[in-house]
């Protein structure tokens, strides 16, 4: 335990997920590869959501991100190296990983803001 009461897991998982940016500490748990790959990818999907007629995540695909991905400027602070090398940490195609994240925020999304508008969704 840290002098807070965090577990030291926690918080070394917190300072891995900026490695590489912000921090040297290099992911090595479970935990901290999978914060590590996900961080950035809530924010690329969290923004494809909210450009959908539906603005929600409840009706997204996989193929939805991964055409954003395609366009640098779209959400153009995402670290998409960043994305790529989590999934290949965790030995997970990318599409597999974003379909997690989509499910992932699903299980959460109206406490997100990403529920949307159930009347726009088809």
């Amino acid at each position: 335990m840290t002098s807070e009461n965090w577990p030291a897991e926690y918080v070394r998982a917190a300072i891995s997920h900026g490695w590489g940016i912000c921090t040297d500490v290099e992911p090595e748990s479970e935990l901290e590869k999978v914060l590590y790959a996900i961080d950035e990818l809530t924010g690329l999907v969290a923004a494809t959501a909210l450009v959908r007629p539906s603005k929600s995540v409840m009706d997204m695909k996989a193929k939805s991100v991964r055409k954003k991905w395609k366009d640098k400027c779209f959400a153009a602070g995402v670290n998409r190296d960043v994305i790529a090398k989590g999934a290949e940490m965790l030995g997970m195609e990318l599409g597999e990983l974003i379909s997690d994240v989509i499910m992932g925020m699903r299980d959460v999304a109206d406490q997100i803001g990403l529920k949307g508008d159930s009347d726009a969704q088809g």
